[in-house]
């Protein structure tokens, strides 16, 4: 049986309250706060591909799981998940008992982290990638807690957003830097070690998705043997740098087509894809569904009307979809 210590549960109580007044329906909700979301389910939802970026992810009520190639992570009301590299996964959602799924993301970010591994003169050894996943569950603890309800608490207004939210960004980034995975974010900041290596290659090809991947030119720019980047590359991200750089490409794509409006041809050219038909295979293969399903799944989350859909034709001037009455 696990013993919840009452000042955890005090706080998790307190962000379920928060939460449930700052999201009013189902979805990720953006904040006033740039790299700060909310998230609410009021359904169970099945195992599907995710994309996160650097991030820690508190789960107020409800649980989440996250596959990373062989591992499966539970991060929900006792445990956060905390990441330092975009990692598309697959994840499934189950709401509480009597309660929807209520947890927030805070983008961490690499200048924030410097300032503060400067602060507490931390000593950024050299790290292997061996071991040195870039995700994991790890237990909340109460000053974490605290932070976060005081970051959801000056949600409620724009002005204390505005005033006091960086702070509070600032305080759950330490709050992470203090805790047992403190290796995991500043592996960011490595500066020579496998570790470094294989995440300065990962800022790279998130930069730069659309170009083509010369994956041997890759290593020998950072002077790694082609098999040895494959080894590392996998030991941090659980994949290889080819199927990571497509997973990225067709989650920007994604939602390129769902929140942008843009065309499933327009998009795939944007994210580097030379054939239409390849991308369309691979978007089905990856989502399970064609990117105009994927539309019509979403938007009926969203509360679109049942008579109402994205047309299946592009606007022939900007590539967009048409939304129209049926």
């Amino acid at each position: 049986m696990v013993t919840v210590d009452s000042n955890v549960e005090k706080n998790r109580r307190r962000m379920v309250e928060l939460l449930s007044e700052l999201t009013p329906g189902e979805g990720f909700h953006t904040t006033i706060l740039d790299g700060v979301k909310l998230r609410r389910s009021d359904r169970n939802e099945k195992r599907t591909p995710v994309m996160y970026e650097p991030s820690v992810y508190i789960v107020a009520s409800g649980r989440k799981r996250g596959y990373v190639g062989d591992r499966c992570l539970v991060y929900d009301p006792n445990n956060y998940l905390v990441l330092s590299v975009p990692l598309p996964f697959e994840g499934e959602a189950e709401i509480g008992d009597d309660e929807p799924l209520l947890g927030l993301s805070v983008r961490m970010e690499i200048g924030v982290i410097s300032e503060l591994a400067a602060s507490m003169d931390v000593c950024l050894t050299q790290q292997s990638a061996k071991g040195l996943a870039c995700v994991h569950a790890t237990p909340l603890d109460v000053a974490l807690g605290d932070a976060a309800v005081r970051l959801l608490e000056c949600l409620r207004s724009p002005v204390d957003a505005v005033v006091l939210g960086p702070a509070m960004k600032r305080e759950i980034t330490y709050r992470v830097l203090c805790g047992p995975r403190q290796e995991t974010l500043f592996a960011m900041l490595g500066r020579n070690g496998d570790a470094a290596q294989v995440h300065a290659v990962l800022r790279r090809m998130h930069a730069r998705y659309s170009e083509p991947l010369n994956v041997a030119r890759v290593a020998a720019e950072i002077g790694m043997s082609v098999s040895a980047l494959h080894h590392h590359f996998k030991a941090v991200t659980s994949t290889s740098p080819v199927q990571y750089l497509k997973a990225v490409r067709l989650h920007k794509a994604r939602m390129l087509i769902l929140y942008n409006g843009v065309g499933a041809e327009v998009a795939a050219g944007r994210v580097g894809y030379e054939s239409a038909s390849q991308f369309s295979r691979e978007f089905k293969r990856l989502f399970g569904r064609s990117p105009i399903e994927e539309c019509r799944r979403v938007w009926a989350m969203s509360g679109l009307a049942d008579d109402e859909e994205p047309d299946r034709r592009a606007n022939s001037a900007d590539g967009r979809w048409q939304v129209i009455k049926r």
